[in-house]
């Protein structure tokens, strides 16, 4: 889900909560609707990461979010990103969070 539609459900109220995800050294956005879970895009439909929290509050905070739940358990700040291809790259991140 890309930040324009992100932001339109938050305008709408349709959204019951959203998470800031670790997920190795990166973070990801998840938006929890009624009937699904969304995870934050980028234009070209690619998962959306950060490198740092304070970037994703960030832009959690741009499309109006005040609140938003933390998730660390799968967090590892010392690893090292790797060196793939962008196609390679977001397949790994992708299948890691199918898991």
């Amino acid at each position: 889900m890309n930040k324009k539609t992100m932001r339109i459900l938050v305008e709408a109220g349709a959204l019951k909560k959203v998470r800031i995800v670790a997920r190795g050294s990166r973070f990801y956005v998840e938006a929890v609707t009624p009937k699904d879970t969304l995870i934050a895009e980028t234009g070209r439909g690619k998962v959306r990461t950060w490198a740092t929290l304070d970037a994703a509050a960030k832009w959690v905070r741009s499309i109006g979010v005040g609140k938003v739940m933390l998730v660390l358990d799968q967090w590892q700040p010392s690893q090292q990103e790797m060196a793939l291809g962008e196609t390679n790259g977001e397949k790994v991140i992708q299948e890691q969070m199918d898991v």
